[in-house]
């Protein structure tokens, strides 16, 4: 396995070498700052409605990056695998099929 994907054999993702990866990082930064102030929240015995919704917010924010890499990803590896054919397309498929159904259940 690589140490950058969890994956075997996939460590060269370029797609984000470029300025979404910079974008990407900035908005993690901010959603690691908003989970920080849920903890705070708690430590603080906040009332339950606001953590909720800041738990909400960061929800929805983790749920846009992660969107975000799947656009990029069915762009690029998917699209890539597709126009080469055989093998690598079905397993492309199948990897991004899963990956939808985890996005839809989480």
């Amino acid at each position: 396995m690589d140490e950058h994907s969890g994956h075997e054999g996939h460590a060269d993702h370029g797609y984000l070498h470029n300025k979404n990866k910079e974008a990407y990082l900035k908005r993690l930064k901010r959603i690691e700052g908003q989970v920080r102030g849920l903890q705070r929240m708690v430590e603080d015995e906040a009332y339950c409605i606001d953590i909720l919704t800041q738990v909400s917010a960061s929800t929805k924010a983790l749920q846009a990056v992660a969107l975000g890499l799947l656009d990029e990803h069915l762009g690029h590896c998917v699209a890539g695998a597709v126009q080469n054919g055989g093998a690598e397309a079905d397993e492309k498929l199948a990897e991004a099929s899963a990956a939808i159904a985890r996005l839809v259940r989480s």
